[in-house]
């Protein structure tokens, strides 16, 4: 069975950081991109982040780039994100979610094949 476990969350104040983890099992982790997104509330679900083993390429939306780092630790099966810098309008529920190959167009949250459950992250101002 496929399982995403997104962890990490939590109220930061604004400036501060804080590392989500998505730990992943029940595939063949190197074979899967795993993708970040969040979504706030009263908006739609946004594509931050995404990392693969298959071609080694990281990518980040214009909003977090520059302040978020993603990582991967393939011994654990488990990427990170870590968030420095952050800011209200950062508040959200954040999501992991892997496809088969490599991120392209991975901010669309299409063609993802698994999805775990969310973890919350919310910045005070």
């Amino acid at each position: 069975e496929v399982q995403l476990q997104a962890s990490g969350g939590g109220l930061v104040q604004a400036g501060g950081s804080l590392r989500l983890s998505c730990a992943a099992s029940g595939y063949t982790f190197d074979d899967y991109a795993i993708g970040w997104f969040r979504q706030a509330p009263g908006k739609g679900r946004e594509g931050i982040s995404c990392i693969s083993s298959s071609d080694d390429n990281t990518y980040y939306s214009d909003s977090v780039k520059g302040r978020f780092t993603i990582s991967s630790d393939n011994a654990k099966t488990t990427v990170y994100l870590q968030m420095n810098s952050l800011k209200p309008e950062d508040t959200a529920v954040y999501y992991c979610a892997a496809r088969f190959g490599i991120c392209r167009d991975y901010y669309t949250g299409l063609g993802m094949d698994y999805w775990g459950k969310g973890t919350q992250v919310t910045v005070s101002s």
